[in-house]
């Protein structure tokens, strides 16, 4: 009778391999569905199906995300790809995105939040949910690892948002000042200059210093500073999305017609020994008295020798102490910050 048995048994193990044997692990979830395809129909489907009250196709789905059998590694979670428009950038960090919603200075396309259920920046998410739908922008609500593979890991505090870039505006195209020649009354005004501003965590906090403190106009040398990338919007907190930077391919022609028109213009320096030709002093020595533009160079090179014969004078900022080589000046935005106060703190002395 056992050996009649055993061809039957044979032939109902060989259908169950077949099949797909289900078996429980460990933790009681059912394994052995096949990977990458759609939940085999003999999983169970209705409610209660599984363990607990999960069902068989939620248990199946599950499953997807666990190691592969020998692999020895962790959890593997595929990143989630999520279809851009042509031609689009994605601003990440709430101010940026804030901002960019407010003013709609450009084209925008959809809002990501974090799928994330309380938590402190749940009503900040919420307010921008509200904001975009007022502009008619759709929003998705993501897992935050699609949040980091749109700004590649940078950090984005639960907010991505899809938009046009943001280009520099043209000198060509901007309203000026009606000014006579060496007029001094009225408002002053105080234009900064960047040339060679290639680092896009020192362009953003030179524009988040020019907005705080008043600067009127911030213009770029457009060849060879970088872009207006979201990198530039997140560094500024957002200053980029409110604060018009416009771009010239001829700064040394534009600073000479300034200064034919009756503006004061003055470089900056770190180590004024390596100046010559032009008179140097301390910001706190200087003066403002009338329309006023300055020019600030790269960290590395400074202002280019050419840019600083278009200066009337050079401003440094003498160091509180003997400085070791190589220790000897300071980060170009930091410097910004520190000369645009000492220049816009007479504003303010003098009432304006």
């Amino acid at each position: 009778m056992e050996r009649a048995l055993l061809p039957r048994l044979c032939q109902r193990a060989l259908r169950l391999c077949r099949g797909g044997l289900r078996f429980r692990s460990s933790r009681g979830a059912e394994q052995g569905a096949p990977r990458g395809r759609d939940p085999p129909a003999s999983l169970p489907q209705g409610p209660g199906a599984g363990r607990g009250s999960r069902t068989g196709r939620e248990l199946w789905r599950a499953q997807q995300d666990l190691p592969r059998a020998g692999t020895g590694k962790g959890l593997e979670r595929k990143p989630l790809a999520l279809e851009r428009t042509k031609g689009s950038e994605i601003l990440f960090g709430v101010a940026p995105c804030r901002l960019a919603l407010a003013q709609a200075r450009r084209a925008l396309f959809r809002l990501f939040l974090k799928e994330q259920r309380g938590g402190p920046g749940q009503p900040v998410r919420a307010e921008l949910a509200l904001q975009a739908a007022a502009r008619g922008v759709p929003v998705l609500h993501v897992p935050g690892r699609a949040l980091d593979a749109l700004c590649r890991g940078r950090p984005h505090q639960g907010v991505c948002l899809e938009a046009a870039p943001l280009p520099f505006k043209s000198l060509r195209d901007a309203e000026e000042p009606q000014l006579g020649h060496g007029e001094s009354g009225g408002r002053q005004l105080l234009w900064l200059v960047l040339e060679h501003i290639q680092d896009p965590m020192n362009l953003g906090a030179l524009l988040r210093s020019a907005y705080f403190l008043g600067v009127d106009r911030v213009v770029a040398t457009h060849s060879s500073s970088c872009p207006l990338t979201p990198i530039v919007s997140k560094a500024s907190s957002g200053a980029m999305e409110v604060f018009d930077v416009y771009s010239t391919d001829d700064l040394q022609g534009f600073l000479k017609a300034k200064s034919a028109e009756g503006w004061e213009v003055v470089g900056t320096v770190s180590r004024p020994e390596d100046v010559e030709d032009v008179p140097v002093i301390s910001c706190s020595e200087f003066q403002w008295d009338k329309p006023l533009i300055v020019v600030i160079g790269s960290e590395g090179e400074g202002l280019s020798l050419e840019t600083q014969l278009q200066c009337q004078r050079m401003l440094a900022i003498p160091p509180g102490r003997a400085l070791h080589p190589g220790l000897d000046s300071l980060n170009v935005s930091v410097a910004a910050g520190i000369l645009l106060h000492s220049i816009c703190s007479q504003k303010r002395r003098h009432g304006d």
